[in-house]
């Protein structure tokens, strides 16, 4: 290879890299407003799911309020969103039930899934570390959903915890007198 041959192959390397370095930059700045755009639509798509939660949360807390059963064990009292910090353990309980000597700590979510177990396992874990007041209680569990998946159901059974449904007549119709009919 000749003295100019190898400048012109060293000068066309060097056109390559600035193209490819202009080409990757354009690359970066792209995925940057992808990146922008997708954490815009995350907020969006986190809030859709936060309602969803919030209206299963609203619905088992006034049905449980309306029926303070989980099976045959009566409860006196039903909280929602208890919230406790203690050493390095943090939780929040969706739904609290008590009477004078038992506990029951119900995890609720729209659509219930064998991965929520394992969040209600380490829930049912730290309640009594986070709320020694009911260290002498008996303690159980529940998942309640709106629709929660048949292994995750039989899984849940299977684990000793309530599974609780929405089930029953839930429309309610009223109207006026002056109804229209065509």
């Amino acid at each position: 290879m000749t003295d100019d041959e190898l400048k012109a192959l060293v000068a066309s390397l060097a056109v390559d890299s600035k193209n490819l370095h202009e080409a990757q930059k354009a690359t970066d700045e792209q995925m940057k407003e992808t990146s922008e755009t997708l954490k815009r639509m995350g907020i969006h798509l986190g809030n859709v799911t936060n309602n969803q939660g919030d209206v299963a949360e609203e619905f088992f807390f006034q049905s449980l309020i309306k029926d303070n059963h989980l099976g045959k064990i009566h409860f006196d009292d039903v909280v929602k969103n208890m919230e406790k910090h203690r050493g390095q353990i943090q939780e929040e309980y969706d739904l609290v039930m008590t009477n004078g000597d038992a506990i029951a700590v119900v995890e609720v979510k729209y659509k219930a899934h064998k991965k929520d177990l394992d969040k209600l396992d380490r829930k049912m874990k730290h309640f009594k570390q986070l709320f020694p007041i009911y260290q002498t209680f008996k303690q159980y569990g529940a998942i309640a959903a709106f629709h929660i998946n048949d292994d995750a159901k039989e899984e849940a059974l299977r684990r000793g915890y309530f599974v609780l449904q929405r089930s029953g007549d839930l429309v309610h119709t009223e109207s006026s007198d002056h109804l229209t009919v065509l």
